[in-house]
């Protein structure tokens, strides 16, 4: 008989601004169910050292200057989810076999082969007595490829579990990412895009006191600057250091990216409303030949991650008389999406199956996935 785990999938994404946990039950293969999920909410010290410390890094040198500080904050980070851990398995009883543990990325370059993730998983093993996988993009990395991004193995096991194909995944988190499945094989390409939502959200942080621009509300007041705009799409495609459009259809394209990749001071004169407007509509320009693709390919299109819920950004994209599905319409809590991949993650890791491949992350061979801290 064929063992099912219970997985607890732990994921804090670049918006930094908590944890989003998720336990799941699958035997690896084909299937999974849902069990339980829940957000829990940085506190707000934890927020701000989060983004000054990301704000400080701008190149690999400063991780070797800052490095007491990274290593406090990722303590302090790791105690937070080991918190987490404990509230879920003393709210739910559930008998956990393994925790996936994502950390908190801080900078990410693939072409210097540094991902970094504040998570100390040995930590979490000793305060939580379960075993653990962390540091999921490593091995990727050593191995050619990207590191990232990872979560296209789960959502081929979401097509399966929706029977959609040929179906392309569109997450908009902090980095807009895409997953397409075929009827053919089942075979699977990723990659990621560009901005989603993380220079929206620098910008609301930097000129209000809130944290992002709820249900697109701000940017809906705003009006978009089309001269800024025309001129800012028009510098993003022809950088091919972080442009993959050129090669669209080619394996080869750039596959990830860290938000520092990414510059929205062009809208640095405009006012609040009209600056939100603009970035968010700069953000669907960068997703349009993508999305466009899909549409010519008549694969489905199902929009996942944080920026899904920007109604203003919805609408915008609605109105290019594209044809998209959010997960949520298909019975599937979109807002955890990740913390269930990363719980799935887990479970291909200890049973060492890949989770990346060359054609998700343009690693040489199919990879296995993170380190494993067993349980003392």
């Amino acid at each position: 008989m064929t063992k099912e785990y219970k997985s607890l999938g732990l994921m804090s994404g670049t918006s930094g601004d908590g944890v989003d946990a998720s336990i799941i039950q699958s035997e690896g293969e084909m299937n999974y169910t849902s069990i339980y999920d829940e957000y829990f909410e940085y506190n707000k010290s934890i927020f701000e050292k989060i983004h000054n410390i990301k704000n400080k890094i701008n190149s690999s040198s400063d991780l070797k200057i800052l490095f007491d500080e990274i290593k406090l904050l990722e303590k302090e980070i790791t105690i937070f989810h080991g918190k987490v851990v404990s509230q879920v398995t003393d709210k739910t009883k559930e008998k956990i076999d393994i925790v996936g543990f994502h950390g908190q990325t801080i900078f990410h370059n693939a072409k210097e082969k540094i991902s970094v993730q504040l998570g100390d998983g040995n930590l979490l093993s000793k305060i939580t007595k379960k075993s653990v996988v962390y540091n999921f993009r490593k091995n990727d990395i050593n191995n050619g490829g990207q590191g990232a991004p990872l979560t296209p193995v789960f959502h081929k096991l979401l097509s399966n579990k929706l029977n959609i194909k040929p179906v392309t995944f569109i997450n908009i988190g902090g980095i807009v990412n895409k997953t397409t499945v075929s009827n053919k094989d089942n075979n699977l390409f990723a990659t990621d895009i560009g901005p989603g939502m993380c220079l929206v959200d620098k910008w609301i942080r930097s000129n209000s006191e809130n944290r992002y621009d709820k249900d697109g509300l701000i940017a809906r007041s705003g009006k978009i600057n089309k001269i800024i705009l025309d001129q800012a799409v028009d510098n993003f495609f022809k950088n091919s250091e972080i442009s993959g459009l050129k090669n669209i259809n080619d394996n080869e394209q750039v596959k990830s990216f860290d938000t520092k990749d990414f510059d929205g001071s062009f809208v640095d004169k405009l006012s609040l409303e009209d600056g939100a407007a603009t970035l968010t509509e700069f953000s669907i320009q960068i997703m349009l030949p993508f999305l466009n693709l899909a549409k010519k390919n008549k694969e489905k299109i199902i929009l996942c991650g944080g920026g899904r819920k920007n109604l203003f950004l919805i609408d915008c994209i609605k109105k290019k008389n594209i044809e998209i599905n959010l997960v949520d319409e298909f019975k599937i809590d979109g807002d955890f999406i990740e913390s269930q991949a990363f719980a799935y993650l887990a479970i291909q890791t200890i049973l060492k199956k890949p989770i990346s491949f060359p054609s998700t992350t343009g690693v040489k061979n199919s990879c296995l996935g993170g380190i494993v801290v067993n349980a003392i």
